[in-house]
Parts: C-alpha cells; structure tokens; sequence
C-alpha cells in the first residue's frame, strides 16, 4: 500500500476523512466502468507529490496519469523515494518537455495561442513556449490528454492564464470560476463557490458561478444541486446595494435555468439548518437544505470555506475550476500527494461526463443578460483542430475547444488565493 509521505500538516477532519474516501472510491469506481481510461496531465511532473500521486493513481487503474517533465529526472526522482513506475504507456506515461515544444504540432498550437496575447513580449513568448505548463495544457488542447491538473509548484494565476492563453472559455461561457467540494464531518457533501478566482463578481458574473458550481456539484456528489445566494441578508431583510446584487443575481439564474432551485438572498444558517429556514424563510424553495452555496464576494467565500475547514473539521476538495473548454484544475502549494490524485480523478470524470451525450446546456447568464451570444475568442478559436483529437479516446473523448467568449481583464489580472 502506498504511504504518502509528503502530506503536509493540514486541519483536523473529524469524521471526514472515510467519507472522503468514500466520495475519491466512487469516483474511481465509476471511471473504472469507462472502456478505456482517460488520460490526465501532471503538469508538475518532478514534483515529489506529483510523482506519487502517478504512482498511486496508475495502481488504482481508474485514469492514465501522465507526468510532463524530463524524463531522467522522473525516473531519478522515482527511485530516489522508492517508487516502482510502470512500463505500460496506458498504464503510466511521461511527456517530455523538449520533446514536446520541438513537435510541429505543440510548437504552431501553443504559438497561436500566445500570438495572440499582444501584452507578451517576444521573450515571453519564448519563455512560454517551453514552459511544461502551458505544454500541459496544450496537450489538452490538442486531446493528447482528456483532463490536467497543474499548481503543486505553481501560483493560481500562473495556472489560470495556461488555461485562457491555450485552452480557452467553453462555449458560451464568459465567466472564469472556482469551487470547493466541502465533506463536513457528518458526511454530507457540499459545494463552495467562488472562492478561488472571482475577486468581486456582478449578478451576472454571480449567476454563472451558481450554474458552474451546481453542474460541479451534480457531475461529483452524484445529486441534484439546491443553490443557495449568500448574503448577509434573507429575503429582504435588508436593504444594501449588496443585497440587490445577490438578488439580480437570483433573477438571472432564474430566467437561465428555470429548471434549477435557487433561492437568495438568504443567511447561511437559513439556506443550511432546516428549523431556521421554516422560520426565516418559509416559502423558499432551498432554505434549510441548501447543498450548494454561492458567496458573494471571494472575499467571503475564500474566508467561509477556510472556516469550515479549519474550524468546523470538514475536508476540503479543490479548487475545482469552472468555465475553461477542458478540464484544467489548480492545486494548492501545500497539497499532498493524495490531494492530487484526488483533483486527478475528478479531472478525468469531468472528461467522461463531458463526452457522454447531453442535451443543449443552458445559456449563460451573462449571455442570457445581453440577449446576445458571445463574440469569438481571439485567445483560442483561431487555433488548429487536430483531426486525432476525437479519436484519442474512443469512449472518453476529448472536449472539442471551441471557446467563444473573450477573457475578461479582471480573469487575466486579479490575484487568485487559495
């Protein structure tokens, strides 16, 4: 059995630990079930926990984890911290860097993409284009892999310009998001957002974050969402420029996806404790059972879930980014080998749920609030489609990235915190 070594010192769970177990278990299960397994990039491949994190995940048999980093110092590394990597490429695979940025079809798709980001210079340009990040994330673009998980060694912003600058927006979407999957000791599974990436959302950008943190939730916990608007106020009890945001916010989401329950502006002990929801908010279709919760500044909900964790004993999954035409997730510095692999297998399940044939997905918010469909992206719809994309992964295919949605510049120019 593997032992993980490097996990850092992190908050007490409570009894979230078997639960999270669990929830990783049943994720591994169901992709376990897929004919053939999908591929996920580790971006930070002679990262010790990333290493590990391969190792653990090519035993579990439920995703192909593919290490980007020189190979040599992979296999040094390896045996440096005992570790017996597999010869099988659909077991375990090693993407070469060098390698990668000399192949014509890396170097033109990654150097469309930074072609058109005027801000970098040439120097940039060259920097970036050997950077196994954005190398990464170009095999995501171009479905040599089905889903990347980068950061272990990276700051958030770093991961997040990879995934605007290659991968792009999905389709209709104009909001770049993050959430957090909360187990609370009790075993209850929830879903934060945004509290990663959104400095200080409108109602519209508000209402894209409650449509991508409920599909988050129903793809991972397997249940339908019950979103819930945070705010200091329930139902008008208040009256702040504030309030009304959440409640615009609620309006959009509404007219959006009709299908959803969503309430706001409502407390957190009215949207998560069912005696105070009757007696606050007795007509809400959410209150008191709220499974999905939406703050209203990333201030508040990187505050919030941080209290949670460190202080309520619940474990924390993520952050889970939300909006990108490809499965690309952020992790934390301080993550353990097992946080990875965690983030890993949710990656390659958003792949298979991806490929799985759905009905037309709901406007976005933003877009339902001009009336109008987004403009095209300069950053990636001009890049080349490989015609091998499709065919990569027969049952788990890759995403088509068609994304159609400009990069906001606060996306491109906050601070995202973890």
């Amino acid at each position: 059995m593997l032992v993980d070594p490097l996990a850092p010192a992190r908050p007490p769970a409570g009894q979230a630990g078997p639960a999270v177990h669990h929830l990783v278990e049943s994720w591994a299960a169901r992709l376990r079930r897929c004919d053939r397994r999908p591929r996920v990039a580790l971006a930070d491949g002679t990262d010790s926990r990333a290493l590990w994190a391969a190792a653990r995940l090519a035993a579990q048999g439920a995703v192909t984890p593919v290490l980007v980093g020189d190979p040599a110092r992979v296999q040094a590394l390896a045996a440096d911290i005992g570790l017996q990597l597999p010869d099988d490429p659909d077991v375990f695979d090693i993407l070469d860097p060098a390698r990668m940025a000399a192949d014509p079809r890396y170097a033109d798709t990654l150097g469309a993409a930074l072609d058109a980001r005027r801000r970098l210079s040439a120097g940039e340009r060259r920097e970036l284009a050997a950077d196994p990040l954005y190398l990464a994330a170009t095999a995501l673009r171009l479905g040599d892999v089905q889903a990347c998980v980068a950061g272990s060694t990276r700051p958030t912003a770093d991961v997040l310009r990879a995934g605007l600058y290659v991968v792009g927006l999905a389709s209709g979407i104009r909001t770049l998001s993050s959430s957090f999957l909360m187990v609370r000791p009790d075993g209850r599974t929830l879903a934060y957002g945004d509290c990663a990436v959104v400095v200080d959302p409108d109602p519209a950008q508000l209402a894209d974050i409650a449509q991508a943190t409920g599909a988050t939730y129903r793809a991972l916990a397997g249940e339908d969402p019950r979103v819930a608007f945070l705010s200091f106020s329930t139902r008008g009890s208040a009256s702040h420029p504030r309030v009304e945001r959440v409640r615009e916010a609620v309006r959009l989401v509404r007219a959006a996806a009709p299908d959803l329950a969503v309430d706001g502006d409502l407390q957190y002990d009215a949207a998560a404790v069912p005696a105070i929801g009757r007696s606050k908010a007795p007509a809400s279709p959410v209150a008191g059972s709220a499974n999905t919760f939406v703050f209203p500044s990333l201030e508040a909900g990187n505050i919030g879930y941080k209290i949670a964790q460190w202080a309520g004993g619940a474990a924390a999954i993520g952050p889970l980014l939300q909006g990108l035409a490809a499965p690309l997730h952020d992790l934390s510095r301080g993550c353990s080998g097992s946080d990875i692999a965690a983030i890993a297998l949710v990656g390659g399940l958003q792949a298979v749920e991806r490929a799985a044939p759905a009905a037309d997905p709901a406007p976005s918010a933003a877009s339902a609030a001009s009336g109008a469909s987004a403009p095209s992206a300069p950053s990636a719809a001009s890049l080349p489609s490989p015609p091998s994309a499709a065919s990569t992964h027969p049952t788990c295919p890759a995403t088509p990235v068609d994304p159609s949605a400009p990069v906001s510049s606060h996306q491109e120019e906050s601070t995202p915190c973890r």
